[in-house]
This record gives C-alpha cells, structure tokens and sequence, in this order.
C-alpha cells in the first residue's frame, strides 16, 4: 500500500528536531524506520510530519562514561552487537543486539527507535532492565534520565513526554557478574515470544544476585521480582524452582502462535536457561 500525505524534514540538530516536534501533534520521529514505515504503508500511521533523526550528527556511539558505558540512540543493532567496549564491559546488550532480526535490520535499526516503539515483543528492554540502565531523553524544558524499570509503561507506550526524544542509553558495567540473554524467536518475525535477560553475580557456591528481566511475555517487558527474590543466597540447584515463578502475578499474552500459558511456561523454560547461561559466563 502507499501511504497517506505528509510533510518530511530532516533537522540537523537535536534542538531542531524538538522544535518540529512540537510544532505538530501529528509529527512523528523517524530513526531506523523498521516499525514506523511498514505502519505508515498499512495506514496504521498516518503522520502529517516526518522528522528524520538521521541527518542529525552526534548521535551514534558506544563510549565510556565513568561506571557506564553510554550509547547514542541512533546507534545501530550492528554496531552494538560489534562493540569491543561493550564485550568487555558490559556483553549483555550485545548478546541481545546479535538477536535482533537479520543483517539487514541490524545495519539500519537504532537502539533509540527500537525502545521507543516499545514492542512488547523487543529484544532490548529484557537487557536494559536486567542492566538498570538509563534512558536519557531530551525537551523543550530540558534533559532528564529515567530508569529503565520507569520507561516502559504498557503495550507500544514508554513514559516519554509530548516533545520528547532519546538521544542516549547508559547501560553500567558488569565486571564481576554473568550475563546471559535467551530467548524463543518468532520463526516469522524473528522477535521474542519469550526472552530473558539475566545478570548474576556468585558468592561462595551461591547466587548473591540476579536481576532478570523478561520480553515478549506481558504488554511490556517486566522485571521478574519473585523468581530474582527466590534466587538470592541459593544454589545452582535451586534454579529450576525459582524460575518457575518467572512469571508469577503477570498478565500474559496470548495469540494464534502461542497461548498466555504456554508463554508462562515458555518464561520457566528461559529463565532457568539465561541463569545457567550467566552463572557459566561468570565461571
């Protein structure tokens, strides 16, 4: 299909990107593209205004910051899955960068457009919560930095403000700890039915912390607090048991590929395979 009329530009600054932003309720911000453009060809989107990050410089890197390692959000998948900074600092985002779809999509899609859709089936939002990570995002009135457990707020929504845009993602450092991120890929589409992120960090034989962070599950990624809880101070042994509760008190989906039950099940299954993953990372 073709889609409907609309104006485009293409601001060379983030502050003329802001500024057209608000200049229409109807404006919508165009980074990779994967999502927005096939919507717009469905008439699922109908912009009156494109505004084209891409022509913006500055906004695409992987470099320290102190404890954190910071990401421009026009970094592409492939740059991140590629990064020697992160695979040495913090490999977890890059695990689940190598994930994202094909070649072709990893060379054009951003880290920046990926979360900001919010698909409830992204790769990336298991890794940035299981990471504590950072968003940082830019207005009008400002910049501020919202945690990630804060950003993802329902189906296709984040807590982005009217007038808004990313422009970095601060993961911190995981020196010391295991990561792992598994996940069940949609044969079609190649997103998550179900993938879990973890970080594990090992004390004496026994699991000191995990931090698990699940996609595809619910209508947003999700921390799963009861399996982390029932993890602490506990052995390898004790995995299958905590993981059973990976998806405990959540509202699951359910569609014609898989059932709300069988992705529950399907959130066990992973989970206790992204723990052992990270605990044999950290070995």
């Amino acid at each position: 299909m073709i889609p409907a009329n609309f104006d485009y530009q293409a601001p060379s600054s983030v502050e003329q990107a802001i500024a057209l932003l608000e200049s229409s309720h109807e404006a919508k911000l165009l980074a990779g593209g994967h999502s927005l453009l096939p919507a717009m060809k469905l008439r699922l989107a109908e912009p009156a205004l494109l505004i084209d990050l891409g022509r913006i410089p500055g906004l695409s890197y992987v470099r320290e910051a102190g404890a954190q390692v910071a990401l421009g959000a026009m970094t592409t998948h492939a740059a991140i899955a590629e990064s020697p900074l992160l695979a040495s600092r913090s490999p977890l985002l890059s695990r689940a960068a190598r994930q994202i779809g094909d070649v072709q999509v990893r060379n054009r899609g951003t880290i920046g457009g990926s979360i900001a859709h919010a698909d409830p089936a992204a790769d990336y939002p298991a890794a940035l919560l299981a990471l504590d990570a950072e968003i940082v995002a830019r207005g009008r009135k400002g910049e501020r930095t919202i945690p990630a457990r804060e950003f993802f707020s329902g189906l296709f929504s984040t807590t982005l403000l009217s007038g808004e845009l990313i422009t970095e993602i601060r993961v911190p450092a995981t020196t010391g700890a295991g990561t792992s991120y598994a996940k069940f890929h949609h044969p079609a589409s190649g997103f998550a039915v179900v993938g879990v992120a973890a970080v594990v960090k090992m004390a004496s034989g026994k699991i000191q912390s995990a931090a698990i962070g699940i996609t595809g599950v619910a209508d947003h990624a999700y921390r799963a607090g009861a399996a982390e809880r029932a993890l602490v101070n506990q052995p390898a042994s004790a995995i299958a048991g905590a993981c059973s509760r990976a998806a405990e008190g959540v509202d699951a989906l359910g569609d014609h590929f898989a059932s709300a039950e069988y992705r529950k099940h399907l959130a066990a299954v992973y989970c206790r395979r992204a723990v052992q993953e990270a605990m044999a990372a950290k070995a």
